[in-house]
Order: C-alpha cells, then structure tokens, then sequence
C-alpha cells in the first residue's frame, strides 16, 4: 500500500530479513504453565504471526533462578524448555514471522513469589525500590559470572529452539539497567564507579551471548530512553550508553519508564492519556548518533502513525504490542488497504496488562478472543440459521451482534436512544478519555462487516419479540445510575455522575464527588470539575481512588488530580447531607466525617440493572439470554466477553 510503504518495506538485521517494520515487544501473558511455553502461548502467538507481524518478540525469559519475578514468567536455566520454546517459532514460522526471545534478570524488580514468601533480590548494590518496597542483597562477583553465564545458556537454549535471535532486557529499571543507573550501582569493583566499569556488565552479557551462539545469531538490546524516575537512568544517561555500546548488539529496542517507581511504571504501559508515539524522539536522538537499527514502542496503536514515525527517520521498526493484543490482524488489514477495519487499541490497559498484575491471562476488553484462541480463535458457521434479535445497542449487544451474525445468524440490533455505545459514550466525555469511544466505533464497523440490521430509536418490548417472532432474544439493556435515599438530600444540592458528565446540571464552585464504585467515573468527575474551576473533594469508599482501575491509569490520574489541587478523602461512606454540608462515615473505625461549605454533592454511587424487558417476556416461549450489566451491572469487558460467549454458541 503506498501510504504506508515505509511501514511495509523489508528490513535486514545480520542475514534475516523482517518482512515488514511492525513488532510485537515482549510482553508478560501470563499464559505460561510450569514456567514454560504451552499450548496457549503457542495459539496467542500464532494468531499474531497469522495476522502479518513482521517481528515477535516473545515474553521475558528468566536466565538464573533468582529471576523469577513472578509466579508465571518463562524460565529457560535448563534444556527441558528447548522443545517447548521450537513449538511457538514452529508456529510463528510457518507464517514468514521472525521470533526473538527476551533474556531476563529483575534484579531487585521482584514482584511477587511462588509461595507467597518473600525472596531474595539480588542487585548490583544494596539499594531499594520505591514501588515494591524490596531491599536487594549486593551480588558478589561470583553471582555476576554465574548469571552473565546464564544469559549466554539461555541464548544458546533459544537457538537450539529454532529463534531467530535475543533480545537483552536492559529496560524498565531491571538488573542490567541497575548496573548501568550510579544512584543504584555503588560498587567500587570493576563492576562500579565509572561509567566503563558500570558499563562492564552489559559488555559482558553481550560478548558471552555471541560466543555461546556464534555471528550469525541476532542480539538485540532493549533499553529505556528515559526512565521516567528520580532517581533512574535519564536520556542523557541512556543516548551515552547507546552510543558506547554501537555495533555489539544487532539493534538497539527503545521504551522508556521504570519498574522502580510508581510514576516511572505508568510507562511500561502508558494509558490513553499519554499521546502516540510519544517515545519516538528519543528514536531518533539516537539514530542520529548510532549505527544500529532502532526500534521504538509506546502507544503506537495505528498503522498510519508507525508509518509516519518510520517515514521521518525516528526509528527502523514499531512496537505495536497493544495494537496486536486488540487486533491480530491488523498487519494484513493495513497492508490491504482496509484501515476502517482495524481495531485500534483503545489504551484502556484493563484486560491486557491489567490481567497480568491481577494473574490472569491476558486478553483485551474489545477483542476478547485475544488470549483464548484455543476456544474462540476460529469460531465455526452456526449449523442452524436462526432469527436473532438483540435488545440494547452497548457494548455486549454490539459484540453478541456481530459475532453472531459473522457465524450465519439473521441477527437485527435495536437500540432504544438515537445512538449506539451505551456507557462507553459517558467514559469518552471526559478529560483525556475521548478514545475510549473507539470501542463504539470498532464495533460498529464489525457489525457493518457481519451483516448486521441496526435499528436505533426502537425499543424492545414482548409485543416486539411477538411480532418479530425471534428464535433468540439477546437482553443487553444496561444499566442506569443507582439512586439510593439519601438523608437530607432534599435540603441540598444533589446531582448523579451522568448528569454532570453530561453537562445536564449546574454545579457550585465547591463540590464533593461521594464515590462508591472507586473507579474511573470518580475519577474523571473530578478531573472535569477541577478543570473548569470547581473546588473539588473526591470522597471514595475504598482505600484510594481509583482503587477498581487499572494501576498504571489509576496512578497517572492521581498525580493529574493532585496537581489540580483535588483533595481525596478515603474510607468515606456517604451516610447523609444537611444543606451545604456532607456527612460521611469512616468505612472502617465508622466515626463521622464532616465536610463543610459544599454547594454540590455528586453522587456517583454505582449502577442497577435495567432489568424492565427481562422481566415482561418471562413466560414467553422463546430462547433468551441476558448479558452485560443488565445481568448485574460490571464493566465494558465483562459484557464483551459475555456478548463474545452467548454469540459463540448459538
């Protein structure tokens, strides 16, 4: 495709060529079992190779025991793995895809154990994280020979598998970047103190990984550019480690962000807020001074935009890790030509490397097929032809519409307002959330390719589905702010969180947000009303805002509020009000907490279902089912998934 002629040239590193410049970085899935690659890993992977990435580089790899930063990564100490490693590069292979593994030590970034017990890091020195509190053990010299070696094992156990080549975690704040970073390696050896001697480490790795694995094999470095923290690496630090270390590694992998700090972790997986591409700078700082091809990841959701950052000279390839996640094929999509049927990521983080931080296999809240290939992969045509009808127009409907229509259903949608989207065009009102309408726009373009008969401004009722006469009712009819009785309200100022990201009510200049669900309408009210110069307390009913979001979202948006001067009270359980005062209780010791001069109370107090047409066709003799938050209300994932299940088997 012309436009994107950049994104789909070839591309040589040592003697293999890449068919085209997109990468899937490696990245945690919490699919592995016995800490080897399995059946599961193999369809994820395959799926992606499938869809037209040029380049996959697959989850970290631990190469010592004391790697083992979680209960779920790969481990490759040992031979055992080799034939379970050859399983995904056969896989990824039979579809011209190249394969990298990723060598790994944490260091002291350890975040969790196999039994609950805390272990014991080991870093260059004995200085802690911010962000999981450890305190590492000094490595002795003897444990620096025996984890360079094990890198070099490691290397040469992904050979003997059938990769293509490595790739070097230097990134994120773990182990070689702590040698690297002088405000956490204080040794005064020959691992220490200047920047050669600080640099020995990762010169070590790299001369022992060449020798186990001989010219031909390609070693990759992944690097932050900015490590987005106090006290890490910064770009000046990392560009003079790049420029030193030009023409030892095959190619230089650049993100940015830490591992060791709440703010710098925000990076690994930046949210919606952050802009695309935003680590493409740094790219191109060091093309300018390097030789070695460049790759650069960090929201880079579309095609159009890795184009462009190719184009300009910023980097030689583009981690699209999320895009892939939300989109298998989009690769091939883009290569055609078909960029309206692309399913852009959304930088939501809430299935992806939300799963992973929770211990759950990844997957992603708009394509939840991602991750569970092996049962939804390659969905079958329905047998039997049936007559589906669909009431609600959300997210779960949207998704049970096209799935079930994709599989030969005569499927009609009808939704009862003028547009599709349910919540979801709540969520894209507020501040920095205006892509999390995309999920609107991707399904809506999904239900145009299956075949869908869309009816807006129609509401279901039994004398519809009479009259229709379907075989299938599917209820997605959602859900609406609850309203409990709250003492005194009628003596003050007292709105709903849909009425003020609506715009529908007027609010006063001081304003607290009484917020139940912990979530991201807490959140964004706040946000909202700071910015348009409220006073603004966020009362939350758990033990910090946000607490039901995904961490690195949660935690940018609280550092956003705090510089707005937004005060967050937690424990607070809203018990009543009395004109322009608001009485909350603690949740835990149940004391009074007053909050005075307040001239609007939001209540953001969670949801009911809509449960009106699931109880006027009880009786009916007809197959229904009832999903999404008409069910019990949840979120935009669970309804996916459910709309995905029901359509699945019908």
């Amino acid at each position: 495709m012309a436009e994107l002629s950049h994104l789909f040239s070839p591309i040589k590193i040592r003697n293999l060529e890449i068919k085209n410049r997109i990468l899937s970085t490696g990245h945690d899935t919490t699919l592995p079992t016995n800490f080897v690659p399995n059946d599961a890993l193999v369809a994820y992977q395959q799926a992606r190779a499938e869809g037209g990435v040029g380049l996959i580089v697959m989850q970290v790899s631990g190469v010592h025991e004391t790697a083992r930063y979680t209960s779920h990564l790969l481990m490759a100490t040992n031979d055992d793995c080799i034939p379970h490693y050859r399983k995904v590069a056969e896989a990824v292979h039979q579809h011209g895809c190249a394969l990298f593994g990723q060598l790994f030590h944490p260091g002291r970034e350890i975040m969790e154990s196999s039994d609950g017990t805390a272990p014991v890091a080991y870093a260059p020195s004995a200085v802690p994280n911010e962000r999981f509190h450890v305190m590492p053990r000094p490595m002795s010299l003897a444990m620096i020979q025996e984890v360079i070696e094990g890198y070099a094992a490691a290397a040469r156990r992904l050979q003997a598998a059938g990769l293509d080549g490595v790739e070097v975690v230097a990134s994120h704040g773990y182990l070689p970047a702590q040698f690297l970073n002088p405000r956490v390696n204080l040794r005064t050896d020959q691992y220490g103190g200047s920047f050669e001697n600080r640099l020995r480490f990762l010169r070590d790795v790299v001369a022992a990984v060449r020798t186990a694995t001989g010219p031909d094999f390609i070693i990759g470095l992944r690097i932050s550019g900015d490590e987005k923290d106090a006290d890490g690496l910064t770009d000046a630090e990392s560009l003079e480690a790049l420029v030193a270390l030009d023409g030892s590694f095959d190619y230089f992998n650049i993100v940015a962000g830490s591992s060791a700090s709440i703010g710098g972790a925000v990076h690994i997986a930046p949210p919606m807020a952050f802009p695309s591409g935003y680590v493409a700078p740094f790219g191109a700082a060091a093309k300018a001074k390097v030789k070695t091809p460049v790759f650069v990841a960090g929201r880079i959701n579309q095609p159009q935009d890795g184009d462009k950052i190719i184009a300009s000279g910023q980097a030689d390839m583009v981690g699209m890790t999320r895009a892939l996640i939300c989109d298998p094929e989009m690769p091939a999509k883009a290569e055609a030509g078909k960029l309206d049927d692309i399913r852009a990521c959304i930088a939501c983080n809430q299935a992806c490397i939300g799963h992973f931080h929770m211990g759950y296999p990844i997957s992603c809240i708009q394509h939840p097929e991602t991750g569970r290939e092996l049962k939804y992969g390659k969905l079958q045509p329905a047998v039997v032809k049936k007559k589906v009808l669909i009431a609600g127009g959300g997210p779960g409907g949207m998704k049970a519409a096209a799935v079930a229509a994709a599989r030969g259903h005569d499927v009609t949608l009808c939704e009862a307002s003028p547009r599709l989207g349910g919540q979801a065009l709540l969520a894209q009102l507020l501040p920095s959330r205006a892509e999390f309408g995309g999920i609107v726009t991707n399904l809506t373009r999904e239900m145009e390719l299956a075949g869908v008969n869309v009816r807006t401004r129609t509401e279901v009722t039994r004398e519809l589905v009479e009259a229709e006469k379907p075989d299938v009712v599917i209820i997605a009819t959602g859900a609406q702010p609850r309203t409990p009785e709250i003492e005194g309200a009628e003596t003050a100022h007292v709105v709903n969180a849909w009425q003020v990201i609506r715009n529908e009510v007027n609010i006063g200049a001081s304003v607290l947000i009484a917020d139940w669900r912990c979530d991201w309408i807490g959140l964004g009210l706040a946000e909202k009303l700071a910015r348009s110069g409220c006073r603004v307390r966020l009362a939350v009913d758990g033990y910090m805002a946000g607490q039901r979001v995904h961490q690195y979202v949660r935690d940018h948006w609280v550092g956003v509020l705090h510089d707005l001067g937004v005060e967050v009270i937690p424990y607070a359980r809203l018990f009543g009000v009395d004109g322009s005062t608001v009485y909350l209780q603690h949740a835990t010791s149940g004391a009074a907490m007053v909050v005075e001069e307040v001239d609007t109370l939001v209540a953001s107090l969670g949801h009911e279902r809509v449960h009106k047409l699931e109880d006027a066709l009880a009786g009916l003799a007809v197959e229904t089912h009832v999903i999404g938050d008409c069910l019990t209300p949840r979120t935009a994932e669970e309804a996916v998934l459910e709309g995905l299940k029901v359509a699945a088997v019908l």
